[in-house]
């Protein structure tokens, strides 16, 4: 899929590119947006900083298994 990626002109590479952000910022948005509302639905603070505790614990995971695949 990369390969093709490359192969597309600077344009549509950067366009595509755009939708893929778009893609997971929105995607992120949601998911954390419902564990706002389902997640402490009473307490802002507290369901904030869970969500960034279980976020970061998910960062931690991720770049070892990234650096593992590398």
């Amino acid at each position: 899929m990369l390969h093709r990626v490359k192969k597309l002109k600077p344009i549509k590479q950067a366009l595509f590119v755009l939708l893929i952000g778009l893609s997971v910022v929105s995607f992120w948005r949601g998911a954390w947006g419902i564990m706002d509302t389902y997640l402490f639905p009473t307490n802002y603070e507290l369901s904030s900083w869970v969500s960034i505790i279980i976020g970061l614990i998910i960062l931690y995971v991720t770049h070892y298994w990234t650096k593992e695949l590398a």
